[in-house]
């Protein structure tokens, strides 16, 4: 293969010339990787920083109401982990991933230690298992302290309450406790798409900073492409809407399509990408001590295959799918509105001690326009109108509130009251125990983009 593999295989197979399993060199990775300063700094970073960000920010008196589950850090301590989850996605995620991956095949390239470890393992494969295992354990590591760390915050500091899905229904602590688990397993799946990015890079792009940073860039891309007004079978043909699809178990019945989907599309960039760097690694020439990678071999190898997997996903999901265009359309966002009003409005009366009523018996609908438009409304932008009516038993006159709509590219709406007053005008509500967040004034809900799967 090279001229040191060629010398290495010439010597006598003895005790201390056999080639050194996956399992050691896994171990002898690991132990490199934990050695570095800046690896044990973030593990320390994940698994304290977020308890005590979600402590302190369930003891100040303003929240981040603009975030996703942010306004109920007050009342539940797993709305936190949720809050650190969707930080996760956007930037700590790709940011870890670029320093482990994006850097455990360079780091060799920059010091030079190749042919070291090539006479010690004698196979490039295993070399190549053993530090793809090694960056994979440490990411895993990272993560799960990110989800323990955020999770035991919570609940120390604000305890451990019913959650508010994002269609307005309670959940129960041990629901709200399985959904956040699992939301944090989804998520797993991008992150290992980019760490295959980042194997990728780290492969390609030798001692090129590029190779660190292209894990970071990929994802930065991505979520560009996200808060733009794209087609729904190109949104989900991409692994980034993997970290926002999770906001799908939090609605009943759970939008499992999308999440699923995204979780699909994940895993086969991770695979492909995984498999790209790979095939590299075992043709690369490391008798050149002065090798950078090769840019027209990163496009042909690297860039190509992966946007003709995007292409071939699009082609599929824009043949399966169940929604075209944006996938807002009025029909679902009026249906998502009066939902989420429905169970608020429920929450609202037991805070108010008033007489029972359940979410049939209110029959709430909502009317919807955009921007005017009393027909065809559909896309994302921040000039929704909804008028929700309601009937409460015995009452003859239909109870009506007005929301305005921000509804984003990927389906998440905030709707903000806009009277009358008495139900969603105010931010507190005087009950009988004092003062308490009205649940109708603001609210977070989703779209489906794809039909509602029964899960």
């Amino acid at each position: 293969m090279n001229a040191t593999l060629t010398h290495a295989h010439a010597r006598p197979h003895g005790a201390g010339t056999r080639r050194a399993s996956v399992a050691r060199g896994y171990r002898f990775e690991l132990v490199k990787l934990v050695s570095q300063w800046r690896i044990r700094l973030l593990v320390l970073a994940c698994w304290i920083a977020p308890a005590l960000f979600v402590a302190a920010v369930g003891q100040q008196s303003t929240l981040p109401v603009d975030t996703l589950f942010g306004r109920w850090m007050h009342a539940t301590g797993w709305a936190g982990p949720l809050v650190v989850l969707g930080f996760a996605g956007t930037w700590a995620l790709p940011l870890l991933t670029s320093v482990v991956a994006g850097d455990v095949f360079a780091a060799e390239d920059r010091l030079g230690t190749w042919r070291h470890l090539l006479v010690a393992v004698r196979s490039p494969r295993r070399i190549f298992a053993a530090k793809a295992f090694a960056s994979l354990t440490v990411l895993m590591l990272l993560v799960a302290g990110l989800a323990c760390s955020s999770a035991a915050g919570g609940v120390v500091a604000v305890g451990n309450q019913p959650l508010v899905g994002l269609d307005g229904h309670l959940l129960t602590p041990a629901d709200a406790a399985v959904k956040v688990l699992l939301a944090w397993v989804c998520v797993l799946a991008p992150t290992l798409a980019l760490a295959g990015i980042g194997l990728l890079g780290s492969v390609a792009l030798g001692r090129s900073p590029m190779g660190l940073l292209l894990p970071v860039l990929v994802a930065l891309a991505m979520q560009l492409a996200q808060m733009m007004p794209l087609p729904v079978a190109v949104r989900l043909a991409l692994p980034s809407y993997a970290f926002i699809a999770w906001n799908g178990l939090f609605t009943g019945p759970a939008q499992l399509t999308p999440l699923l989907i995204g979780i699909g599309v994940s895993l086969a960039w991770a695979v492909l990408a995984t498999a790209l760097a790979y095939l590299l690694f075992l043709r690369r020439d490391f008798t050149n001590p002065s090798h950078d990678g090769s840019g027209r071999r990163t496009v042909t190898v690297g860039v190509l295959p992966l946007a003709g997997l995007v292409a071939v996903t699009v082609a599929v999901l824009a043949t399966s799918a169940t929604a075209t265009g944006s996938g807002i359309e009025q029909d679902k966002v009026q249906r998502s509105v009066a939902t989420a009003f429905a169970h608020l409005y429920r929450m609202q009366t037991e805070q108010l001690h008033r007489p029972h009523v359940t979410e049939a018996r209110l029959k709430a609908e909502a009317t919807c326009t955009k921007g005017g438009l009393q027909t065809a409304a559909q896309g994302a932008g921040n000039d929704w109108r909804c008028v929700v009516s309601w009937h409460l038993p015995g009452v003859d006159a239909a109870g009506q509130a007005v929301y305005q709509l921000d509804v984003t590219p990927d389906g998440r709406f905030m709707a903000d009251g806009d009277g009358p007053k008495e139900v969603n005008g105010y931010f507190l509500l005087r009950t009988p125990q004092g003062d308490a967040p009205n649940p109708l004034w603001q609210f977070d809900g989703n779209v489906a983009l794809l039909a509602t799967s029964k899960g």
